[in-house]
């Protein structure tokens, strides 16, 4: 009796019957109100009462299904009911008014809470023995009890998951039109969320609603493990929907255990209890064990997909949280269970939801490295077998044309990769699918593969998994690596070799210590030495790519490859490395540091990379980027700086510091261009306090040691910085220096410069002393030539005081006096026969020299005889010098003069030392500026000429607007013979545009547009690096200003009033010209390197312009239509044709890459873009159709009436531009040449032949037609050919129509795609691909395809449009055709249709019969 106790308070002796029987009528799906006295009396039952209720129902169950299983008579819960007048109607009707009250939205927390009890007594009465038979069952009631807990529990993190996940890539690209609302459901909406906003819920509360949502759930399991949905499968669906919900109710404390459960008490978390209600469905007594499998399998596809399906449009993504992330942890260990558990029903399955991770994979890294991840775990469960077929079907999903397959497959080939390799004879089931099982098959036809991928993501993601794969520590991995670039046993370092790479590779340390490279046996059957050479090549073309991720990731396979020893260390690899630390991207500057960094940190013995370390590294300085100059200067700390120690005759180096003082021996010896980069870094670290006396001391202590040369460069640089050295030390290595016969010229100067620092700071008699041997050592004349410019500054810095006069006194005193030795020597040699005889050439230029570098500092000390002695040695020995009457005449070149017997040499540094001291006198830069000039026209010495060019250069710094007469000159050189003198010039005129001493004036921009095709290719990329990165940063407007001159002035036509009027000389002109068809090529070169860097802005007013100032005088016949102008006019229209003279704006695809990419591929970050530029093109496009019509139109047809006139050929070129530029306007031809009907008509016509030959290519691209069955593919199948690619296309639950047989040009992907030779008499049946799944059962879903006929079975898999799944019946690696079938079992087994396709061209010939289809 305690149970009708416990049913008192819900005073069903109350409710009236004809409530109930409405309550009923209803079906449970409104809410029925109640009398209100009665509603208050129900509303007052606490959830004590409901407790108490449930639990003598619960113990009541228990008893009698007891004693069913004992056969022990008990009294059951429907004899007590009715003993005691107790309507079960009424009772469910009551219980039902509980449930309706507590889904509502705006219920309070005892309203859900007495919801959730009534729930879970409903589903207690429904799962005693019974049931059916009192009519407590209904379908409706019981759904909306099971789900009660969604409308219960408040669903903020839901919605706010909803509101700020990212949407996927797909969505950001289109947005599917079932994800629109119209107005009123989206004030519906808000008015929702703002009605549950104001419901407030303490933590208490939260807690009375857990624990009756776990009394749901539990009465929920309760039910399942005694009541059958074997007959209800859309009850079934239904409940796995809502355990796939419950997983990510609360999060899950420690490790799941999915094992079977004695007690549902023992679960302690909803998760958990979702989890073994999931497992509860795919027993056999709710079901066909297959689709109940493939339902929980759907609903976790999302779980593990981290998306939230709702019930309609695409699924969206969840925020990739902690509790998201162990959900989806834990759902990928709960489908492993089921596997283990359930065997043979369970695989089949698995290989359809690894499909459908594969397929419904987003374009997100993060999602797809998790993704990645399940499907390692998921594989793993799998024979080897199915793991075979599996790698089969992968194969195929690589190729799909969608960009985001392909990235994800190379994800997954990763993972596989980190797992043990399996055996080949493991498949001796099915001998054809063991090629697919070694690791081999992954790297070289699934991974390496893409490296050619049409996408350049994927290339670049390609290469990243290549370098990856080198830090597997499977040898496998590692020797299908070296195949693909080593053909031959080259690479393989043979016992008993003693080599560096030897040495290298007995040290690498992997994860298998015992297995050193030098084992790995490399046979020659893997790739010939053409494919190897060829895959490098490749290689170092990506590092150089136009994309950004491209060349990054390419550096990073390079580094790997380096670092493995996989390709050899030799400085043309090593030199690509360093170069990308110049790249214009400021990104790959920073990857290619860090990758130089790697490499030495691998290999800090090999002189080659320490090499390339410096040659990356050091220049990285002066970046413009702040970020790329902190990089370098990091690292340059961290290898350098930081590894100076002191040093004693016992010190030990470590491998830190050997590299460091290696590093800086190249420094001063090989790497010594460098040192200006370096010292740059010094100024920067000095304003850092970096050089503390400690540092420098320990840097003293070094200057003893045998890599001294590298710490005097240190100290060099150091010491400015630093007030308080030891200076005794410096003064004994002074001391040391001047005794000694061989020191190295590059310690010279570094001491000298450190001399020259501490000047300051000596006291008297020091200073006198070493002045004192500073010149006698000057006077010898054996210093390098470098020694003497260090030695001569030096000596500056010692007369250096605060007083200007005394500094002075001192220069010409001592400066003075080397000019007057190397004056009397020069008089010497020139003046006296003996002395030309008895020439010394190294001692002449070492006078020559000094007294150049001396002249700087004393220009009154300077005289006419010394300038005139100079003079003599560029040009003859003379009589009159002596005298000093007379003067060289300043309008003849030196060349002109009689030849003297001093070698090239001599008079090279002649020319230096003459431009010195022009620098320094005003009148002789007058003097012999007309000479330079002339000698750089005339002259025949290199050297000569080009040490002219740089005084020249020089001289226009000092003395601006004397020189500037002379730049037509100089820059004439920018067509010489000799390559040295162009790049000279050319580095030396793009530094005085620079800095503004020279303008863009006259023809100057015109001759830099030739260097862009120069012979040497060098000098042609050193231009344009000037030009964009140097020169156009200053003047952005510079391309537009000069391009329709250009084309005037390249094809040497002046008949036009403003254009090609500088003065040039015929020999400059003809030196300059490109005109003819010969150079037509160079032209447009340039035409479209200019047009490249074109704003939209730009592009758009050239094109007006070149209508009012060349169409137009055509027109107006201003210029004659002569042999010269029809050239010029038809290589205007040329130039009005280049796609790059289209705007951006419109021709860009919105949305879409090239190749037919997919929308992912543009990476958009908002759809607000998108828009955005959808509205620019259309407001950009209306823009420029009217002023083509406008301005373009009327020109073109006079220019049209007057070329027929004439009869001239430039009509073809006028015609061809209409043709290109009607291409957007097809269908406006007659309205835009209203004017002409004749000329629209015309245009009208090239048009649709154009088409018209456009689908003809088209039609023999993509028509397939040679036959042939299926073939398993062999990896060596796959490397020899690139074969076409069989698409995965989604489809509806509908059956598909045959695709029409155009279709197929759709979905070939490009980079896969091959034209097949066409095979007459033969034709290509389509492929019929089964769709493996499981077949749907009499109660699921009766959706059905008008086309499908009744009885028929089609197999399938998920029930919704998500399923592109091959099966490996059918299925053909060849790709023949990408028509995709869903065929009955009766229809399959009668052989595909046949599709009678033929190619265009034989149309002409013998006619097929045509086969019906």
């Amino acid at each position: 009796m305690d149970f009708i106790s416990a049913l008192q308070f819900l005073r069903l002796n109350q409710i009236p019957q004809a409530w109930v029987d409405a309550v009923w009528d209803l079906e449970f799906t409104e809410r029925t109100p109640l009398d209100d006295n009665i509603e208050e009396e129900l509303a007052a039952s606490g959830d004590k009462s409901f407790r108490k209720l449930h639990q003598c129902l619960l113990s009541r169950a228990a008893d009698q299904r007891q004693s069913t299983g004992n056969d022990e008579a008990s009294q059951s819960v429907w004899a007590i009911l009715g003993e005691n007048d107790v309507s079960v109607k009424s009772l469910v009707a009551v219980l039902s008014s509980f449930v309706l009250a507590g889904k509502a939205k705006t219920a309070n927390v005892q309203q859900r809470v007495n919801g959730l009890y009534a729930a879970s007594l409903y589903l207690l009465l429904l799962g005693i023995p019974g049931s059916i038979a009192n009519k407590v069952f209904h379908e409706v009631l019981l759904d909306t009890c099971s789900d009660l807990t969604s409308h219960c529990w408040p669903q903020d993190s839901g919605r706010k998951r909803k509101k700020d996940g990212p949407k996927s890539s797909q969505a950001d690209g289109k947005r599917s039109k079932t994800q629109r609302k119209d107005a009123h459901e989206m004030e519906v909406d808000e008015g929702e969320e703002e009605e549950e906003e104001e419901l407030n819920f303490s933590s208490q509360d939260l807690m009375k609603i857990r624990d009756a949502v776990v009394l749901l759930v539990q009465s929920l399991l309760r039910l399942l493990q005694t009541f059958p949905l074997k007959d209800r499968p859309q009850s079934a669906s239904n409940c796995t929907q809502i355990f796939s919900k419950l997983l990510y109710f609360e999060p899950v404390v420690g490790e799941p255990d999915f094992s079977s459960v004695q007690d549902l008490t023992e679960l302690k978390s909803v998760p958990m209890m979702g989890f073994y209600g999931l497992q509860l469905l795919c027993s056999p007594k709710h079901g066909d064990q297959k689709e109940s499998l493939r339902r929980v399998f759907h609903q976790l596809l999302y779980v593990i997909l981290m998306m939230n399906k709702r019930s309609r449009g695409k699924p969206s993504l969840l925020v990739p949280s902690q509790s998201v992330l162990a959900t989806r942890n834990q759902a990928v260990q709960f489908v492993c269970h089921l596997v283990n558990e359930l065997k043979e029903p369970a695989l089949p399955l698995l290989q359809v939801l690894l499909q459908h991770i594969c397929f419904q994979m987003v374009e997100k890294s993060e999602y797809r490295s998790h993704g990645a991840q399940a499907v390692g775990m998921f594989t793993s469960q799998m024979e080897s077998t199915d793991y075979a077929r599996f790698i089969k079907w992968l194969f195929n999903f690589s190729r799909h044309t969608k960009m985001v397959h392909r990235l994800f497959s190379l994800d997954v080939v990763m993972v596989l990769l980190g797992q043990e390799e399996r055996n080949p004879e493991e498949c001796s089931s099915d001998p054809e699918l063991a090629c697919f099982l070694p690791f081999k098959f992954l790297i070289q036809n699934l991974m390496f593969a893409r490296r050619k991928d049409e996408s350049p993501t994927v290339q670049g993601h390609a290469l990243n998994c290549l370098a990856q794969c080198l830090e597997l520590p499977s040898l496998n991995v590692t020797r299908a690596v070296h195949n693909l670039f080593s053909a031959t046993g080259a690479q393989t370092v043979l016992e008993g070799e003693s080599t560096e790479e030897t040495r290298f590779s007995q040290n690498t340390q992997k994860t298998y210590r015992s297995l050193p490279f030098r084992t790995v046996e490399i046979t020659s059957t893997d790739a010939s030495v053409c494919e190897a050479k060829e895959n490098l090549s490749l290689l170092l073309r990506r590092v150089k790519d136009s994309k950004t991720n491209l060349r990054k990731s390419a550096l990073q396979a390079l580094l790997g490859l380096l670092k493995h020893g996989v390709i050899p260390v030799c400085w043309e690899n090593l030199e690509t490395l360093s170069e990308r630390c110049r790249d214009p991207a400021v990104s790959v500057k920073k990857k290619a540091l860090q990758c130089v960094g790697e490499l030495l940190a691998a290999r800090p013995d090999c002189s080659a990379v320490q090499k390339a370390w410096l040659q990356g590294v050091v220049p990285a300085v002066v970046d413009s980027e702040n970020s790329v100059q902190d990089k370098a200067l990091e690292a340059l700390d961290q290898v350098m700086l930081s590894q100076i120690k002191p040093y004693s005759a016992n010190f030990y180096l470590d491998a830190a510091q050997r590299l460091t003082w290696d590093l800086l021996g190249l420094l001063c010896h090989e790497c010594k261009n460098l040192s200006r980069y370096f010292s740059r870094a010094f100024t920067i670290w000095s304003k850092q306090n970096k050089f503390t006396p400690t540092f420098i001391n320990n840097l003293i202590s070094h200057t003893e040691a045998d890599h001294a040369p590298g710490a005097w460069l240190l100290l060099s640089r150091v010491v400015a910085s630093s007030p308080k050295l030891p200076h005794g030390k410096i003064l004994n290595a002074w001391d040391a220096m001047m005794k000694s016969k061989d020191m190295n010229t590059t310690t010279c100067c570094n001491i000298l410069c450190v001399m020259g620092d501490i000047a300051a700071h000596l006291n008297t008699d020091t200073k006198h002393r070493i002045v004192t041997e500073l010149m006698s050592w000057l006077k010898t004349f054996s210093l390098s030539l470098d020694v003497i410019n260090a030695a001569v500054e030096t000596l500056h810095q010692f007369g250096r005081s605060e007083d200007i006069k005394q500094t002075q006194a001192f220069l010409n005193q001592h400066c003075g006096e080397l000019v007057s030795v190397s004056e009397a020597y020069l008089a010497n040699v020139l003046l006296s026969d003996s002395g030309a005889q008895n020439l010394n050439e190294e001692l002449m230029i070492k006078h020559l020299h000094t007294l150049g570098a001396a002249s700087l500092h004393c220009p009154a000390k300077v005289g006419k005889r010394t300038v005139l002695l100079v003079e003599s040695v560029l040009t003859t020995h003379s009589d009159k010098l002596a005298e000093c009457q007379g003067e060289l005449p300043a309008s003849l070149p030196l060349s002109q003069f009689r030849p003297n017997a001093l070698s090239t040499r001599v008079r090279a540094h002649g020319v230096i030392t003459l431009g010195k001291l022009c620098l320094q006198h005003d009148e002789l830069v007058q003097k012999y500026l007309p000479v330079f000039a002339r000698e750089l026209e005339v002259g025949t010495e290199v050297a000569v000429r080009n040490n002219m060019v740089v005084i020249m250069c020089d001289l226009c710094v000092r003395y601006t607007n004397i020189v500037d007469h002379y730049i037509p000159n100089i820059s004439a050189c920018l067509r010489d013979d000799e390559a040295v003198i162009r790049e000279q010039t050319l580095i030396m005129l793009t530094n005085l545009l620079q800095e503004e001493f020279v303008k863009w004036k006259g023809s100057l921009f015109f001759r830099f547009m030739v260097a862009l095709v120069d012979p040497v290719p060098a000098i042609a990329s050193l231009c344009e690096y000037c030009l964009l990165h140097l020169l156009l940063k200053k003047n952005p407007e510079m391309f537009s200003q000069h391009f329709i001159e250009s084309i005037f002035t390249f094809n040497s036509y002046s008949k036009h009033k403003s254009y090609n009027k500088f003065p040039q000389s015929d020999r400059e002109k003809v030196r300059f010209s490109l005109k003819g068809d010969q150079h037509r090529e160079k032209r447009f070169r340039i035409y479209r390197f200019l047009l490249e860097h074109f704003t939209d802005a730009q592009r758009f007013n050239i094109t007006n312009k070149i209508n009012q100032t060349v169409l137009a005088c055509f027109a107006d016949e201003e210029l004659p239509l002569d042999a010269d102008g029809a050239e010029i006019l038809s290589e205007t229209f040329n130039v009005l044709s280049l796609k790059e003279m289209k705007l951006q704006a419109i021709s860009a695809p919105a949305g879409a890459a090239a190749g037919g990419e997919e929308p992912e591929e543009e990476n958009m970050a908002t759809m607000a873009k998108a828009v955005l530029q959808a509205a620019q093109k259309k407001v950009v496009s209306q823009v420029q159709k009217k002023a083509f019509v406008e301005n373009t139109v009327p020109l073109i047809i006079g220019l049209k009436n007057l070329l027929e006139q004439k009869r001239s050929p430039v009509l073809k070129d006028l015609m061809t531009y209409l043709q290109v530029t009607m291409q957007d306007y097809r269908s406006e031809v007659k309205e835009f040449f209203s004017g002409d009907e004749q000329l629209a008509a015309e245009v009208e016509f090239a048009l649709k032949a154009t088409e018209k030959e456009r689908e003809m290519q088209e039609q023999m691209k993509n028509f397939s037609l040679t036959g042939g069955g299926s073939k398993t593919p062999t990896p060596q199948d796959v490397v020899q050919s690139p074969v076409s690619s069989r698409p995965l296309l989604p489809f509806s639950f509908a059956t598909p129509q045959p695709p029409r047989p155009s279709a197929q040009s759709s979905r070939l992907s490009v980079t896969d795609r091959r034209v097949l030779k066409p095979i007459q008499g033969e034709r290509a049946p389509a492929k019929s691909f089964s769709l493996e799944g499981t077949v749907m059962s009499k109660g699921g879903v009766d959706y059905r395809a008008v086309s499908t006929p009744n009885g028929v079975n089609v197999n399938l898999t998920f029930d919704e449009g998500v399923s592109a799944i091959f099966s490996d019946k059918g299925a053909s690696l060849g790709g023949e055709s990408s028509l995709l079938h869903v065929r009955s079992n009766e229809q399959r087994h009668s052989g595909p249709r046949q599709w009678n396709v033929k190619s265009p061209l034989c149309q002409k010939k013998k006619q097929s019969r045509v086969q019906p289809i």
